[in-house]
């Protein structure tokens, strides 16, 4: 048997959530050896840099992938550290306001009708080799986030999870791209000395966060994928492929993007791991610790103003607590539970913040694995498929949830009921009122539930292998209670037995959990984020799920800019998905960040990616350093 996805050979991990795209970055180019920019030798009076100066920060995710737009890496472990090597055309301040970085590259709209943006390279945007940023990056984003080249997808075997297309998948072209909105950008976007124009399709809502900068660099995939030794040569090449859809020539360009930026420790190759930002990789152990050192070649406004980062990796939230007490970390920002606050409080001379979180922990269903939620396996019966998935999802305790394991970090948190709404936005409450989230999975109803199973005729126990981190010790939490919940509606809930890690599972080994429980994390405040999730065939879609009327409402919301009607189509979406039984929501997560004031200060933490990293460059040293 096999099963066919678009993005089935995706790995998106993270041990606290994934990236929510609305659409989520990394052959040797000139710098030889010295390709990585390491700055470890970096003049003492380089501007910006206090020299001799480090931090050391906990995370609770390895990175594993350097080019965080696409599928396979597209994950808040990978983007927090992109964040800090690559530049971008703007990024969100600390009020979620989004700040052009003109030192880096200017942007503007030159029609409304067509809506036309035209993106111009500032002349000191480089890659650390020495190599410019140029509107060849962007050209090879457009390509690969477009979809309109891949002409061939991966077809997995559902008992073993292989590969059984890999000679198609070789000679064919397959961009593991996430994006949704840049296939509205239709024409091949045109290249005009240091500009690069695109010319949407239709009015889109949210331009100004669809492409925001390149994921790699342009001239390191087509070295490697076209064997051509000079950069400018390779990145003609490239070019050229694009312009002319020259498929034999974008197979390997498709190839080289998708695959060669991921990896657990560092590369051989120094080309796999440029920036154009302010730190560069320096050192990268697998499972360990990464460090980044400031990125001499730097010169936009962003400039790194403590000369080592190193973020060390650690999933034990009490496990992060202890380093911060021990100062092997000067911050950290743990997945916050009351123990974890009480310990944190515990600390002398450490500076904490609470505060709810842009992400949001969620039960999703499997519509297409051969499992108790597919039609397939009652002859095709899509009713008596979608009743066991409501049976299913009413028995999710979702207040017992919140109360007992959210509560106690935040006495005023509520069960959340909109898949796209953030709690207290101005939309949340119409939403809510008209999706039936809360009438229909409110608290668990066992009754109704077997009612249910037994008018489809569904012979019980039905089991639901659920996909969770079974490192989390929250999520270990929420699968008892909801393995409790649902024993006596008739189903058994069982722990996906993880393959590789629960991430990459999430989107690999699809025929093999039927429900997954994790976190969606905000990558910006766009609209339309969320098509990514729910429209058919899209990139963090790994349920099979497929409902036009769902896909036709997104359209419609791609070119909505009144706030108003943007809420009537959102309720409207989410009023389906509640119907169709997609999954439900349970709750935001609440939040908790620390440092060592004497070691860091300057810490401002925003709900969405990249959380603690935001405005890096207002760092500052701290008083132990600065008394130095």
């Amino acid at each position: 048997m096999r099963i066919s996805r678009k993005a089935a050979l995706t790995a998106v991990v993270a041990s606290s959530a994934l990236l929510l795209s609305a659409c989520a970055d990394t052959g040797n180019g000139d710098g030889g050896e010295d390709g990585g920019g390491d700055a470890s030798e970096a003049p003492d009076d380089n501007a910006g840099i206090n020299t001799d100066t480090a931090v050391n920060i906990a995370w609770n995710q390895p990175f594993y992938s350097y080019n965080a737009n696409s599928a396979t890496g597209n994950a808040t472990a990978n983007a927090i550290i992109k964040y800090l090597m690559n530049s971008s055309f703007n990024n969100y301040d600390e009020s979620l306001e989004l700040v052009p970085d003109e030192s880096f590259g200017t942007y503007e709209v030159t029609s409304e009708d067509p809506l036309t943006v035209t993106y111009t390279f500032a002349d000191t945007a480089q890659w650390s080799d020495g190599v410019p940023v140029t509107p060849a990056d962007m050209l090879l984003e457009w390509a690969a986030q477009n979809g309109k080249f891949n002409n061939v997808e991966p077809e997995l075997d559902e008992e073993t999870g292989e590969v059984l297309n890999q000679d198609a998948l070789d000679a064919g072209v397959y961009f593991d791209g996430v994006s949704a909105c840049a296939a509205l950008i239709e024409e091949t976007p045109e290249i005009d000395g240091n500009s690069i124009t695109f010319v949407y399709s239709v009015p889109f809502a949210d331009w100004e966060t669809c492409i925001t900068g390149p994921a790699v660099p342009a001239h390191v995939v087509a070295q490697r994928a076209l064997e051509i030794e000079d950069a400018e040569e390779a990145t003609q090449a490239l070019v050229d492929a694009i312009n002319e859809e020259d498929f034999t020539t974008l197979s390997p360009i498709a190839r080289v993007w998708s695959n060669d930026f991921n990896y657990t420790s560092l590369p051989d190759d120094p080309a796999l791991y440029l920036s154009n930002g302010a730190y560069v990789m320096t050192e990268f152990v697998e499972e360990q610790f990464m460090t980044l050192k400031a990125n001499e070649n730097y010169q936009g406004d962003h400039a790194a103003s403590i000369e080592t980062v190193t973020i060390r990796w650690n999933g034990d939230p009490l496990g992060q607590v202890q380093a911060l007490q021990n100062g092997e970390v000067d911050l950290i920002s743990p997945q916050a539970t009351a123990d974890v606050l009480a310990a944190l409080q515990g600390i002398e001379g450490v500076e904490v913040e609470t505060s709810d979180e842009g992400t949001y922990e969620h039960v999703d269903l499997q519509f297409t694995n051969g499992g108790p939620f597919d039609p397939a396996t009652y002859g095709g019966d899509a009713e008596k498929a979608k009743a066991v998935r409501q049976a299913f999802l009413k028995t999710i305790p979702r207040q017992q949830i919140v109360e007992q394991l959210i509560q106690p970090l935040n006495p005023e948190a509520e069960v959340r009921n909109s898949y796209t709404t953030v709690p207290g936005s101005p939309a949340y409450d119409q939403i809510v009122e008209a999706n039936g989230m809360a009438t229909e999975y409110g608290e668990p109803d066992v009754a109704a539930a077997q009612a249910l199973l037994a008018e489809a005729g569904v012979t019980t126990p039905v089991q639901v292998r659920l996909l969770f981190d079974p490192n989390n010790t929250r999520r270990q939490n929420e699968y008892e209670l909801i393995r409790q919940s649902a024993e006596p509606a008739g189903f058994e809930v069982v722990p996906y037995q993880v393959q590789t890690d629960w991430g990459t599972d999430l989107s690999n080994a699809t025929a093999f959990y039927d429900a997954a429980l994790f976190g969606w994390q905000s990558t910006s405040t766009a609209v339309t984020e969320s098509k990514a999730n729910y429209a058919t065939g899209e990139g963090n879609n790994f349920y099979g799920y497929s409902n036009p009327q769902v896909d036709e409402l997104f359209s419609q919301l791609d070119v909505e800019t009144d706030p108003e009607e943007q809420a009537r189509i959102l309720a409207e979406i989410e009023t389906l998905l509640v119907e169709d039984a997609f999954g439900v929501t349970i709750f935001q997560f609440p939040g908790v960040t620390a440092w060592n004031p004497e070691n860091i200060s300057g810490v401002s933490k925003i709900a969405i990616s990249p959380t603690i990293f935001q405005g890096f460059w207002n760092w500052e040293p701290g008083s132990a350093a600065a008394a130095e």
